[in-house]
């Protein structure tokens, strides 16, 4: 028998060799890739809330289920990244390094390290499970937990630097249907009562559609937010099957009397703008429910101040001005002519029934207007203060015969004599020789027919057309035409006198600029150095001689007739303080004048606005 002998040569023996340190590799890495595999199929079911099949994973099913779940709902997570990193193999034990990234609720994102401690049977690889698995500062029995840190509010601030507006609490009120089905009641029924009583605080409400949105969902529905008094006053009317409460973070009035109606209205712009970042927190729980450990931690970043243009001392004042009587409806702006920041804005009781009429009410604007008509003779050169003029008691134009209050006469006098007795005869043939388009355009520099978005206000300066017709222009001149204002646009064109450049604009919460729709003319300044010396004579020799005393006031008063009465006015500034006072069917002009007086009396005479 002959026995074949092999021979192996150099390139043979590469080739086993080669084969031989291969096979050997793919050992070794089946052995490191034993625990790698295992570790990602349990991250995997993990990351994707399958935790029947992560837990199975483990070496104790039920212990590492209920951790895991603990951890979800414990975060309220809406996801969870989880990557395996650098593996450690020792004999039948490893260790699997892991990235955890969880998304938490509001876009919030809580990323760490971890390490899975992994063992080998005869079975194949599996996690050994320790609560560290979880989180490694986790300890046995612990439990994570998500812990949000509101922000605190924002206050609401005037010019003068104290707070207006507050972070407070109010009383929601809700319906929930599982709740008025378990005590037996009609859902129906029970929502009808809550809509009778709450009805007037959300005129809004519909009970059908409530009915119908409770019915077919378990959420509950917000019916109104009431103060803690309403709140208080209604308790045993809202002792109805279905409807629950709770508090309510809000911002509220540190003084309710303070400007309570311009206070709404800013709360409507600022109220989700105050709440600021709130902060987060992820700590351990002990099973007694104590925080063992700060596993992460998020300072609330909050919203600075809300400031306002208001000034507590200016309101104030205008407000005690405005309440002295409750006869007549009583209005009053100020402005600030430096800036246009909105100072004051004040209404009597009686006013308020009427809605914001000191900045949207329309009004004819009687000889206040004169103001304007004054200033486009001085831009057209049709006279100066010293021009001598015409003031008889009446005058014809056209097929209108125009008088003077009571039939008074002056003769020739200058424009600045007969601004300050407000003739209307003189005012009226200004205007007769001015273009269509004169008046309106001076009106347009001084502040009025441009629309004002001023964010916190509802606001409507008024309106001059442009006027072909000739009495109607001569009515005009004297106010007593088409034109109409509010007393904020009236308050405007005394602050253009004021500032002399022109029309500041209006503003009231001073991060939101104020937007205008509407030309914005110029007029020379020259116009409004030349028109101040005829707002003075108004108060030291013409018709609002009873405010004389009371500091350096330029203004001009108004009679504007309407059919059944008339309205009082008076404009004008002092400092850097710009007003327009309104008595609504108040006939005489010095009753106007007199709500101005007693407004600067609360002042004082050394009052000056804070400069910003």
């Amino acid at each position: 028998m002959w026995r074949t002998r092999t021979r192996w040569t150099p390139a043979v023996i590469v080739a086993v060799c080669a084969v031989v340190i291969a096979a050997t590799a793919a050992c070794s890495s089946s052995e490191d890739d034993g625990p790698r595999r295992a570790a990602e199929r349990f991250l995997e079911a993990y990351s994707q809330q399958e935790l029947d099949s992560a837990a199975a994973l483990t070496d104790v099913p039920q212990t590492s289920r209920s951790a895991m779940e603990s951890a979800w709902s414990g975060l309220a997570a809406e996801e969870l990244e989880a990557k395996a990193g650098r593996v450690r193999v020792t004999g039948d034990t490893a260790e699997v390094q892991v990235g955890y990234t969880w998304t938490l609720p509001r876009g919030r994102d809580w990323s760490y390290d971890a390490t899975l401690r992994m063992g080998r049977s005869d079975a194949g690889w599996a996690v050994r499970w320790a609560s560290t698995a979880i989180h490694p500062k986790l300890g046995a029995d612990q439990r994570l937990s998500l812990q949000i840190i509101e922000a605190p509010r924002a206050t609401v601030n005037e010019a003068d630097g104290s707070e207006v507006m507050v972070n407070g609490t109010v009383v929601g009120v809700n319906f929930d249907a599982g709740k008025a089905t378990e005590q037996g009641a009609s859902v129906a029924t029970s929502v009808t009562s809550a809509v009778g009583v709450l009805r007037r605080f959300n005129p809004d409400l519909d009970e059908q559609l409530i009915t119908e949105q409770v019915t077919s969902s378990r959420r509950q529905y917000p019916l109104a937010r009431l103060s803690h008094a309403q709140f208080d006053r209604l308790r045993d009317q809202l002792a109805i099957p279905g409807v629950v409460t709770n508090e309510q973070a809000e911002l509220v009035p540190k003084d309710p009397k303070f400007a309570p109606a311009l206070l709404t209205e800013v709360k409507k712009v600022v109220d989700g703008e105050v709440s600021g970042r709130a902060g987060w927190r992820v700590v351990s729980v002990n099973p007694n429910g104590l925080d063992a450990a700060v596993l992460a931690d998020h300072d609330p970043d909050p919203s600075p101040a809300v400031s306002l243009s208001l000034s507590r001392t200016v309101q104030n004042a205008a407000q005690r001005a405005v309440n002295a009587s409750n006869r007549f409806q009583v209005a009053m702006v100020v402005v600030q002519p430096s800036t246009g920041r909105i100072l004051a804005v004040a209404q009597n009781p009686a006013a308020d029934t009427q809605g914001p009429i000191a900045t949207t009410g329309l009004y004819p604007p009687g000889s206040t207007f004169k103001m304007v008509t004054a200033a486009a003779a001085i831009n057209h050169k049709l006279a100066t203060p010293d021009t001598v003029v015409g003031c008889p008691g009446e005058i014809q134009i056209g097929p209108r015969l125009i008088p003077n209050y009571n039939g008074f006469a002056l003769g020739s006098v200058s424009m600045l004599q007969a601004f300050a007795a407000s003739c209307n005869t003189t005012f009226a043939k200004l205007a007769s020789r001015m273009g269509p388009s004169d008046l309106a355009h001076a009106a347009a520099a001084m502040g009025i027919g441009q629309k004002y978005t001023i964010a916190g206000l509802d606001a409507v300066s008024g309106s001059v057309p442009i006027e072909n017709e000739l009495v109607a222009r001569s009515e005009a001149g004297f106010g007593q035409g088409k034109d109409l204002v509010s007393p904020l646009g009236l308050a405007l064109v005394a602050a253009t006198v004021a500032n002399g450049v022109k029309t500041p604009v209006p503003q009231l919460i001073l991060d939101k600029p104020t937007e205008i729709e509407g030309p914005t003319p110029t007029m020379p300044p020259e116009v409004y150095q030349q028109l101040r010396p005829m707002m003075r004579a108004v108060i030291t020799s013409g018709t609002a001689s009873v405010i004389d005393g009371r500091g350096a006031v330029f203004g001009k008063t108004g009679e504007a007739e309407f059919d059944g009465g008339s309205h009082a006015w008076f404009a004008g500034y002092r400092g850097d303080i710009a007003f327009a006072t309104l008595v609504v069917r108040g006939g005489d002009s010095n009753n106007a004048v007199a709500v101005t007086r007693d407004f600067f009396d609360g002042l004082g005479p050394g009052y000056a606005v804070r400069t910003p």
